[in-house]
């Protein structure tokens, strides 16, 4: 691993720590702060949807400013973001938290390339992708006993205090960023012809990628986020909501120590077929109990097979562009994957509410086994097409 992929990877962490605190405690706080309880998760998707917002201005701001630059901005709206979430729950803001989140996910939103930009700096694409995906065990750690913490330690103050470890943190990961020397695009390289957006996204490697990434993301965000909500309505505190995000979140960043390796070796769809199984495992553990020891390992199966699926597709569309096409192709692929990652946040609390836990984990079998159609109708025309690169 090259010093710039290791100061990367660094930041990918600090900045998924904000994440899964956030998926720790904001729908609860939504749950105790929330006009109605159709509102609940409103605080998860406002940050979905500034990442979802961001994606595309995102890649296309750096293609004229720079990776470092853009990153750098992108820390300092999470950083505005972590401050107002502070002074919102404070003063019992639902609205105004609300807005914080979505800071902070147009923060996240620009860190989400940082696993391109990963790319761009090593001479192995599925070993940086996994060296980048691997610091999320930081986070899974971190993120909710974080979050159990402060609401040990100050439970008048709802949380506000970990919004300022928060800002710690993104401080933290602007600061290493400006150690990193990425592989910019030269003016000459820009200034080639560029295929036609169409062209490249109607490729079945990025169609089967950018597919199985949406699936992928989309199903574990939406399992994700009605947890803490199931767990909290079966009898659960928070510490034991908080032990099992953490355990599902290292499911989705553990494997990243050996899936690039597994990805060399059987090859990226066989590692996507991997995944499905995986998830279709943890819909099969949460129809069977609801006892804690039912929601963790549902929830550590449900990590795994994201990872599988999610890092499988980052280095299959990353083959499907040429340099010089990468930021229109990077913003698309974004964009599509976030758009319904940010629909499952907001209805994840309305559906877990509506119809219930299990059949939410039943109505995820067919979504799944789509999955496993797409990828089984795709994968013989990778063969017969070559890639762009």
């Amino acid at each position: 691993m090259n010093r710039n992929v290791l100061f990367l990877a660094i930041c990918q962490g600090l900045m998924t720590t904000g994440n899964i605190l956030l998926v720790t405690i904001s729908a609860l706080v939504g749950q105790a702060l929330s006009p109605s309880s159709a509102l609940t998760t409103l605080p998860v998707a406002t940050q979905m949807l500034g990442l979802l917002l961001t994606t595309v201005p995102a890649s296309l701001l750096m293609a004229k400013i720079g990776r470092k630059k853009g990153f750098s901005l992108g820390n300092l709206i999470g950083i505005s973001g972590t401050v107002l979430g502070f002074y919102s729950l404070l003063n019992s803001q639902f609205w105004l938290f609300s807005f914080a989140t979505f800071l902070i996910g147009v923060g996240i939103g620009f860190a989400t390339l940082y696993r391109f930009a990963a790319i761009e700096a090593s001479d192995n694409p599925a070993t940086a992708i996994s060296a980048v995906m691997a610091s999320g065990v930081v986070a899974a750690v971190l993120g909710p006993n974080l979050a159990v913490w402060v609401n040990n330690h100050y439970p008048e103050i709802n949380y506000a205090n970990a919004f300022v470890a928060l800002m710690v943190l993104y401080i933290l990961a602007l600061c290493l960023l400006q150690l990193v020397k990425f592989n910019e695009l030269s003016q000459a390289s820009s200034d080639k012809p560029q295929r036609p957006l169409s062209e490249i996204m109607t490729q079945p490697k990025f169609l089967l990628a950018v597919l199985i990434a949406m699936i992928s993301y989309t199903t574990m965000n939406l399992l994700m986020t009605a947890t803490p909500l199931a767990m909290h309505r079966h009898g659960y505190d928070l510490a034991e909501s908080a032990l099992v995000i953490e355990w599902h979140v290292l499911g989705m960043f553990v494997p990243s120590f050996f899936t690039g390796k597994l990805i060399n070796r059987f090859g990226q769809s066989n590692i996507m077929q991997a995944g499905v199984v995986i998830v279709l495992l943890c819909c099969l553990v949460n129809l069977m109990g609801l006892s804690h020891w039912h929601f963790l390992v549902a929830l550590c199966l449900l990590g795994v097979g994201w990872n599988f699926m999610f890092i499988a597709a980052t280095q299959m569309v990353s083959e499907s562009y040429l340099p010089h096409e990468r930021a229109k192709s990077q913003a698309s692929n974004e964009f599509l994957v976030f758009s319904m990652v940010t629909v499952s946040s907001l209805g994840a609390g309305w559906l877990e509410a509506e119809i219930g836990w299990q059949l939410l984990n039943m109505l995820t079998i067919p979504v799944m086994l789509l999955a496993a159609g797409i990828i089984w109708r795709l994968k013989p025309k990778l063969i017969t097409t070559q890639s762009a690169v």
